[in-house]
C-alpha cells in the first residue's frame, strides 16, 4: 500500500479531537482502504457501516438520540463510508457529536455536492475535512527518486494516478480498468444524487471539456454545442466539480477593467480520466495537446502538494485582454505567487503587465527540466 500524505493528518485528528473527521474524493482512490488502515494502526473497537447498504440509514437518518446511541454503544469509532447516500446525514452526526462525545467519528464521501449541502451548516465548529487526490509525485517519491519520477512522467500523463492504474503492470490492463472507472464510477453519484437520468450529455460536456483544458471556457458556446440551456449546463459544470471530475479555476483580478475574468478555466483530476474520454493514449511525444496535458498534470500536481502540506493558498489563473498571462496563480493573504508552465526548457519572462500590475508578486516557470523543485 503506497502511504498517503494525509495519513498522519487523519490519524492524529482522530486521536486528539472530538470532532468528526470527513474524507472527501472520487471514487476508486483508497479512501475506504486508507480509513481500514488507520483504523487498524488506532487499534479502536469500531462500527463500520457501509452506506452503499441500506441497513442502518433509517437509524442514520433518524435524528433520534436513543436509537443512534443504541447503535454505537460499546464501539470507541464510528465509520461511515461513502455517506452521501444517506439523508439527513448532518443533523444526526450533529446529534451524535454534541450527545456522545465518548465517540469518535469518520466519515468518508465520494461526492461533495450532497455531504457538504448537509453538513456545512449542522456541523460548523465540530468537523475536519480531508480532500483525497489521484496519487501525487510527492506520495510517490517515498519509493521512486527523481530520476524514476522524471522517467515515468509520460505515464503519468498518459494513464493518470488512480493507485490501481498505476499499480498495474501491462497498458492493456491500465487501459480496461481507466474504461471500467469511467463507465462504472465516474457519473454514478451525479446520477444518484441529482434529479439527471442520463449520462449522455454528461459523456458530451466532459469531451468537449477535455479538448479544451487550458482554455477559457464559454458557458454560451458549451449550451448551443450540447442543445442545452445556459442554466443546465452550469448545473452539471456544478456537479462534475463536486464529483471530483473536474476542477474549476478562475480568473485572478483586482477589479481591474483589463484582466479577464468572466470565463473560468476547467482542469481534469485525473488525466487518464481525461485520455479515457476521448479515447487517445497515443505517446506523449507525438500529441499535439502535449502543452495542455503538461499545464493540466503540473496545476493539479502542485494543488495536491500545497494542499497535502496545509497550504491554505487559493488559486487562480490570470490574463489582460492585450494578452498577458500567468497560467497559475497563489494567493494567500497579500502574497501573490505567480507560475508560468511550459513544456520545454525555455523560461520566458512574466508579461510587462503582470509586473507592472503586482510588483510586489513572485513569479516562477515550471518546464520539464525543475517541475521537480515545485512538486516534492
Amino acid at each position: 500500500m503506497i502511504n498517503r500524505d494525509i495519513t498522519s493528518s487523519i490519524k492524529n485528528r482522530i486521536k486528539n479531537s472530538n470532532r468528526i473527521v470527513i474524507i472527501y474524493g472520487a471514487r476508486q482512490l483508497g479512501k475506504t482502504t486508507l480509513a481500514l488502515s488507520i483504523i487498524k494502526d488506532l487499534k479502536l473497537k469500531t462500527l463500520h457501516i457501509n452506506a452503499d447498504l441500506q441497513k442502518h440509514h433509517d437509524i442514520l437518518s433518524s435524528r433520534d438520540l436513543k436509537k443512534l446511541k443504541d447503535l454505537t454503544e460499546g464501539y470507541d469509532l464510528l465509520f461511515i463510508d461513502e455517506a452521501q447516500r444517506i439523508k439527513n446525514l448532518g443533523i444526526n452526526l450533529k446529534i451524535l457529536h454534541d450527545e456522545l462525545p465518548q465517540i469518535k467519528v469518520l466519515v468518508t464521501g465520494s461526492s461533495s455536492f450532497d455531504i457538504a449541502y448537509q453538513i456545512s451548516d449542522s456541523l460548523a465548529g465540530r468537523k475536519w475535512i480531508h480532500t483525497m487526490y489521484p496519487l501525487s509525485l510527492h506520495e510517490l517519491n517515498a519509493t521512486m527518486n527523481k530520476y524514476e519520477l522524471q522517467e515515468s512522467i509520460d505515464d503519468f500523463m498518459t494513464y493518470g494516478l488512480y493507485p490501481e492504474v498505476y499499480t498495474t503492470k501491462t497498458i492493456a490492463d491500465k487501459i480496461e480498468m481507466l474504461e471500467e472507472i469511467v463507465s462504472s464510477y465516474l457519473y454514478k453519484d451525479v446520477l444518484e444524487l441529482s434529479r439527471i437520468r442520463n449520462s449522455v450529455k454528461i459523456h458530451q460536456l466532459l469531451e468537449l471539456l477535455a479538448y479544451r483544458i487550458g482554455t477559457q471556457i464559454s458557458i454560451n458556446k458549451l449550451s448551443q454545442e450540447l442543445e442545452m440551456s445556459r442554466d443546465a449546463v452550469i448545473h452539471y459544470l456544478d456537479l462534475l466539480e463536486k464529483s471530483f471530475v473536474i476542477y474549476k479555476l478562475k480568473g485572478y483580478s483586482k477589479n481591474l477593467s483589463k484582466e479577464v475574468r468572466k470565463k473560468d478555466k476547467y482542469y481534469f483530476y485525473d488525466l487518464g480520466i481525461r485520455n479515457m474520454l476521448i479515447e487517445d493514449f497515443r505517446p506523449i511525444a507525438k500529441r499535439q495537446d502535449v502543452g495542455a496535458i503538461w499545464e493540466n498534470f503540473i496545476i493539479m500536481e502542485r494543488i495536491k502538494y500545497q494542499n497535502y502540506r496545509g497550504d491554505r493558498s487559493k488559486f487562480y489563473f490570470w490574463r489582460v485582454y492585450t494578452g498577458g498571462e500567468v497560467d497559475f496563480v497563489e494567493v494567500l493573504g497579500k502574497q501573490i505567487n505567480g507560475l508560468g508552465i511550459k513544456y520545454g526548457s525555455k523560461i520566458p519572462k512574466p508579461s510587462k503587465t503582470w509586473l507592472e500590475t503586482y510588483p510586489q508578486a513572485k513569479y516562477s516557470v515550471i518546464n520539464r527540466e525543475n517541475f521537480l523543485d515545485f512538486l516534492l
